[in-house]
């Protein structure tokens, strides 16, 4: 890595085996890799040494992961990829709903890994950007920009006729681009927290929106599916 700071990745993660691989990968890479063992005390080592992307793993021997999910997000937005053994659809869900930003199943691959750690933290150093461009900018992803400004959507320079809630749906997503919004998030946002569960109206919605925006919307460029999950919105290196 060029960089002069070094980012810092905290690694809370109990398999001797595993921490010993990614303290070394990420070293390698440049990073500045800390590791704990246990649940206990996580939250205030993430406290102390604020680093810019924490790996989790669920599974700790003292406490499950989801607690330090909840503990982080209650004061701090910093990245969290959890890297986790289970594969239920519904642990990745929980982990994102409460504030996970990405969800790798054991085993991995070392590409894979580095990959997800780049484009979180490229969020980091993005977020208070994408924040300015909900309220007077404009996010621009291929041929596509959403126009935060004037409330439109356009495609190689054409505008794309999106219903209100159309719009609504994109907009979040390209505020959280590259990252997965889980279907109740989505709902949460647009429609409050007293929004239904049923995931329906938002599939219907979905397909709408990807027959508007996708040149083929059977192989998406722009909104991607993450099944049994949410969405994720391309960013710019996807």
């Amino acid at each position: 890595m060029s960089n002069t700071i070094r980012s810092k990745i905290l690694i809370i993660e109990d398999d001797p085996g595993i921490c010993t691989f990614l303290h070394a990968t990420l070293t390698a890479e440049g990073y500045d890799a800390i590791v704990v063992s246990k649940g206990s005390g996580a939250l205030e080592i993430v406290a102390s040494h604020c680093p810019d992307c924490v790996l989790l793993d669920l599974g700790l021997p003292d406490m499950d992961g989801n607690e330090i999910i909840s503990g982080i997000r209650r004061w701090s937005v910093m990245p969290i990829i959890v890297i986790s053994a289970r594969s239920m659809e519904q642990d990745k869900v929980q982990a994102l709903d409460l504030g996970a930003d990405d969800y790798i199943t054991k085993p991995f691959g070392t590409d894979e890994l580095l990959a997800r750690i780049r484009t979180a933290l490229r969020h980091r150093r993005t977020a208070s950007e994408n924040d300015e461009a909900a309220l007077r900018g404009s996010y621009h992803v291929g041929d596509m920009v959403i126009d935060y400004r004037k409330h439109r959507v356009c495609i190689a320079g054409e505008t794309v006729h999106l219903t209100p809630n159309e719009y609504k749906i994109v907009a979040l997503l390209g505020l959280h681009a590259g990252q997965v919004m889980t279907y109740k998030a989505i709902l949460r946002e647009l429609w409050g927290p007293s929004a239904s569960t049923d995931n329906k109206i938002l599939r219907v919605h979905m397909a709408s929106i990807r027959r508007k925006i996708e040149p083929n919307p059977n192989e998406p460029r722009y909104i991607f599916t993450e099944v049994g999950i949410g969405y994720r919105m391309a960013d710019n290196e996807d």
